[in-house]
């Protein structure tokens, strides 16, 4: 099974392009539109997504904004489990709680709904791709005090020279499907 799930894993990573010196000069864009586009890589990435957590119990899904949306749903419905979205400040409706994180030059913000998740649920947070962990740590703050529970982290893609699994919560697993 390991020679399969590594030729599926290569096969994700050849239909994900690099976009050099986008947004700013010196940034290496990992862009999954490409990804999206071929309906294989987009079944097997879904597929690769949930495997690690098809045993858990999951209540919620999180997906972060907005990457985090497009295999967040999927995974959600593969598991079973509702799915929420982490937003951007004012893009969400109703009342919501906020977290701010630093960024490399400043703060940025991330909002949920204050009814999003119930106490104690079983969530698990989806981005496509972690980098320095600033947006998925502060998902998880919020996560937390909603009174969740994170049993898992889910992404396509970690970038682990900018250790962004470091910000996460401790224990807790970290699925990545590439790791670069």
């Amino acid at each position: 099974m390991k020679k399969v799930e590594q030729s599926i894993k290569d096969f994700i990573s050849e239909t994900i392009r690099t976009i050099p010196d986008f947004p700013k000069e010196g940034i290496q864009f990992k862009d999954i539109t490409t990804l999206l586009q071929d309906k294989r890589a987009l079944e097997l990435t879904s597929y690769m997504l949930a495997q690690p957590f098809r045993h858990k119990s999951v209540d919620y899904v999180v997906g972060l904004e907005s990457r985090g949306f497009l295999f967040g749903t999927n995974l959600a419905q593969d598991l079973n489990a509702g799915f929420v979205p982490v937003r951007k400040p004012g893009k969400l409706p109703a009342q919501t709680l906020s977290e701010t994180y630093a960024l490399e030059y400043g703060e940025d913000q991330v909002e949920i709904h204050e009814d999003a998740i119930f106490e104690g649920a079983k969530v698990i947070i989806h981005d496509d791709l972690i980098a320095t962990g600033g947006t998925a740590s502060a998902a998880s703050k919020l996560i937390e005090r909603l009174g969740g529970v994170i049993v898992g982290y889910s992404f396509i893609i970690e970038l682990s020279f900018l250790n962004g699994r470091d910000q996460l919560t401790p224990n807790v697993p970290v699925e990545s499907i590439l790791i670069e």
